[in-house]
């Protein structure tokens, strides 16, 4: 990808706009972003200004001007009038995930994406493959850090044959182009993002572009045990090599039999070296497992990682315990099937805090989950909504999440559990789950 002089338009600027920008800088590019923010308030403005970046606004006439390339923010939809009107216009728009792809040199990318259990997939995949090449793997992607950061510190631009754990979401996979992958997968497919999207099926669809460049060589991982990865993979099919997993049944590719995860009928990995909990995560560690043996690394380097790997922050995450109360941070789960998840870990004694940004997520699959609840606790802006469908008056309705813990420890009673799983995303009151898990965590600590 040539950009030498080449007019390109950055919209929205946050972490991974500003690595795009760095990226576009060094190849010469003319960059002008589009912000949302005021001038005054980026506070980037120093270094944009340094080198020569234009800042303009996000009105309609930004988007009638000519540009060779515009590179969007996953967080800015795709299908807002600015992006139709670039689109009516041909003007090529692409992520930031798309850009690092085309510019470095040839490495090895492991993608994996899904509604559910990105994270925790892709960190344990990192964590094996970088004991093989410790110097050579970088964990980066929908996890927090931008491919073009990674790009720019390892300079691969230059240097070729490195190992990526990424983890891509729909978001970024809506506008990618040339970007294949040597191993990827779909985890799940179960309802989130319909606000962005405009509909299930578009949702699903977007998933299905991890795997529409790979080729025979590459390695799809097929999750033999859900129905609507099955439909999808159907109309929109596979081209490269496919490796089915289950932890179901015993006829895929990658399955658990006699105590061992076994890949194409070898023994791997004991099961009992698994330290994580919950059916799911044996989903993740199958993935994890399957994509470590198809680049080619040892049974020894697998079953040494996978039996330190104690879990991610924010996804079922213990906090503390207070007279006989358990804590747990699940500010991840940002849908129903993520909460419907960390449910099924606790038997019983259950106070559950929901709330927050507005997605529109049916809970009549969670109603059916609520046999370990012992109370529902709503915050935020949805969290009134989210009370009344699940329990009706049963509920307890209130503003912030600080109140939302605050109620929990009116009720809460030795042996029970305070479990934060919001179903859906924070931008009503914070900028990330990170941020909400956070607040969460400082909350109880504070006790």
């Amino acid at each position: 990808m040539n950009l030498k002089d080449k007019k390109v338009l950055v919209i929205g600027l946050a972490r991974s706009g500003m690595a795009a920008i760095k990226v576009l800088k060094k190849l010469g590019a003319q960059i002008t972003l589009s912000e949302s923010k005021k001038k005054e308030d980026i506070k980037e403005i120093e270094f944009l200004n340094e080198n020569g970046v234009e800042i303009v606004d996000q009105s309609m006439e930004v988007f009638e001007r000519d540009f060779d390339l515009v590179i969007k923010n996953p967080g800015v939809p795709f299908r807002t009038p600015m992006i139709e009107r670039l689109n009516e216009r041909n003007i090529p728009v692409i992520t930031e995930i798309e850009l690092a792809y085309q510019v470095a040199k040839p490495q090895h990318y492991i993608a994996i994406t899904g509604t559910n259990g990105k994270t925790t997939t892709t960190t344990l995949t990192y964590d094996i493959i970088s004991r093989a090449f410790p110097e050579k793997t970088h964990l980066c992607g929908n996890i927090g850090t931008p491919l073009c950061e990674i790009v720019m510190e390892n300079n691969l631009m230059e240097n070729e044959g490195h190992y990526i754990a990424l983890e891509i979401s729909n978001f970024q996979l809506v506008n990618i182009d040339k970007f294949r992958p040597d191993v990827a997968t779909i985890i799940n497919l179960t309802p989130d993002h319909i606000d962005f999207m405009g509909g299930l099926d578009a949702y699903y669809k977007s998933k299905t572009e991890v795997y529409r460049n790979m080729t025979d060589n590459d390695v799809f991982l097929l999750n033999a045990d859900d129905s609507v990865v099955a439909e999808y993979t159907e109309r929109y099919p596979v081209k490269c090599k496919t490796l089915s997993f289950s932890v179901d049944s015993e006829s895929a590719d990658c399955i658990i039999k006699d105590g061992y995860m076994c890949i194409k009928g070898e023994k791997v990995l004991p099961v009992d070296a698994i330290k994580i909990v919950g059916k799911h995560n044996l989903q993740n560690v199958i993935i994890a497992v399957a994509a470590a043996k198809a680049i080619g690394i040892s049974n020894e380097i697998i079953i040494d990682a996978v039996s330190a790997f104690r879990g991610v922050e924010h996804r079922i995450e213990f906090v503390r315990e207070i007279n006989g109360i358990k804590y747990y941070n699940d500010s991840k789960g940002t849908n129903t099937d993520a909460t419907i998840t960390a449910l099924k870990a606790f038997p019983k004694g259950v106070i559950l805090l929901v709330g927050g940004f507005e997605k529109g997520l049916s809970m009549d699959e969670m109603k059916l989950h609520l046999g370990c609840v012992k109370k529902v606790i709503g915050f935020g802006a949805c969290g009134k909504r989210l009370v009344n469908d699940l329990v009706g008056d049963d509920g307890i309705v209130v503003t912030t999440l600080d109140e939302a813990v605050a109620e929990a420890n009116k009720i809460a009673e030795s042996g029970d559990t305070v479990l934060l799983s919001p179903t859906t995303s924070s931008f009503d009151q914070y900028s990330c789950f990170e941020e909400r898990g956070e607040h969460f965590k400082k909350i109880v600590n504070s006790l």
